[in-house]
């Protein structure tokens, strides 16, 4: 029979590892569960992995079909094989569907309260995926209890599946694998992703219906201008007793006649200026200087770093938390930061602490990170009470954002209805300076 070297989690949370003799690595797995454990990480003795077809599958994905032999010893395939094959490829229909944050959020929170529950790992896979709803969790969850029952941990069954496990999620699933305390950790992403969610969905909140009303300022402009202003003083232009217009009425004039006669030309305009503006921006130098622009805009730029700062704490706080070293922490929590100013600060305050420097001193330096974030980073430090400390400035900042949302979402509508009284007066004064110089005349 053959032996396997494995390594595994008691319910305590003590590390085992050593050898086990068994028919293949699922038999490993389910001989490890019987004495109480939980499966790591389980290989060959031989240092290879065994590759034990299961339904005609190899650790997950579909076999190869092999080619029989005609009569003239020309090796053919089989059809039905090559179709099906075909049809569990990466061009499948159904070949790595994804996730939303808050579906993720919701399939970690179901897992980790199984868990809670005091059921073994591969049990709560079991227990979810009867729960499962829609196309692509039911896919997720038999690719991991697939990958588990084969023997691996269950960080290393999500990295193979793709996304949406991002950095972020495997550093906390790996963390709970390791540490004996997977409901707790798994509890702290879902607690973490759903505030992402949350976020996302205050900041769209705030700003739809400042966009809904410039979207009708824009609308009504252009009504006006091209259909409304030339309809009614148009007339007043031709003929003999063709009258002279003041400029207001003469600058809306020329705006929709150039606005009828070249409308194809601007368009194409629109779309070049913005293919370049695209890749303009796609250059990293200039990118950094466009998100550094953007932090220094008033109101806005206060929101976007709030924004993102609350991201950041409350990123780093979870995965310190959970016990990843602080230098693969800042890695990770860099990927959710959109902002390439803020990206190339924290590679800074990498380098910084790569060479033996605190974190709070490299923070405080890039000039980008609010003063209470640098304090509390380090008293953190100073004290050995970093993870806590950063959790409860993530709170903090939290109702920092609210504030700044709360701020951005008063300010913006009247400075949107001023733009729009501006833009009605001019359009008003466009059309009675003329009506009202015609009166003086008859009269």
């Amino acid at each position: 029979m053959p032996s396997f070297r494995y390594q595994s989690l008691t319910a305590t949370g003590e590390s085992r590892s050593g050898m086990i003799s068994a028919i293949d690595r699922a038999d490993a797995v389910k001989s490890l569960h019987v004495r109480g454990e939980t499966a790591l990480a389980i290989e060959p003795a031989e240092g290879r992995k065994s590759k034990q077809p299961r339904n005609g599958q190899a650790t997950g994905r579909s076999a190869a079909p092999k080619p029989k032999a005609d009569q003239n010893g020309v090796a053919t395939y089989n059809l039905d094989s090559l179709i099906n094959r075909f049809s569990t490829s990466s061009f499948g229909a159904n070949r790595h569907r994804s996730l939303g944050r808050a579906e993720m959020a919701s399939f970690i929170r179901e897992l980790a309260t199984a868990i809670e529950a005091g059921l073994p790992l591969m049990q709560s896979l079991r227990t979810v995926r009867k729960q499962a709803h829609g196309k692509a969790m039911p896919q997720i969850l038999d690719h991991l209890i697939d990958r588990v029952e084969a023997g691996d941990p269950l960080h290393k069954a999500a990295q193979t599946y793709g996304p949406p496990f991002d950095d972020m999620v495997l550093g906390m699933l790996r963390a709970a694998d390791a540490s004996g305390e997977m409901s707790t950790i798994l509890h702290q992403l879902a607690d973490l992703l759903e505030r992402s969610v949350e976020l996302r969905r205050e900041v769209m909140g705030a700003t739809i219906y400042p966009m809904i009303v410039a979207g009708f300022i824009a609308a009504s402009a252009v009504v006006l201008v091209t259909v409304l202003v030339p309809n009614l003083i148009g007339p007043l232009t031709e003929g003999t007793g063709a009258m002279t217009l003041p400029w207001p009425t003469e600058v809306i004039l020329w705006t929709a006649e150039m606005i009828s006669a070249y409308w194809l030309y601007f368009m194409v305009a629109l779309l070049l200026g913005f293919v370049g503006w695209r890749a303009w921006v796609n250059v990293p130098a200039n990118r950094y200087r466009v998100d550094l622009f953007k932090l220094r805009i008033p109101v806005v730029g206060r929101l976007m770093r709030d924004v993102a700062v609350a991201r950041f704490t409350r990123t780093l706080g979870t995965l310190t938390s959970a016990g990843l070293p602080i230098l693969e922490s800042l890695r990770i929590t860099q990927n959710v930061l959109v902002n390439r100013a803020l990206v190339e600060a924290l590679d800074e305050v990498q380098d910084k602490v790569t060479s033996g420097k605190s974190l709070a001193e490299p923070l405080e330096n890039s000039g980008l990170f609010p003063p209470l974030l640098v304090q509390v980073v380090s008293l953190g430090e100073r004290s050995g009470r970093l993870e806590s400390m950063l959790m409860h400035a993530a709170t903090a900042f939290d109702r920092q954002v609210n504030a700044s949302l709360k701020l951005f979402s008063r300010v913006l509508p009247p400075f949107l209805l001023i733009i729009m009284a501006g833009l009605g007066g001019f359009i008003l004064a466009a059309i009675l300076l003329p009506l009202l110089e015609l009166q003086g005349m008859v009269g």
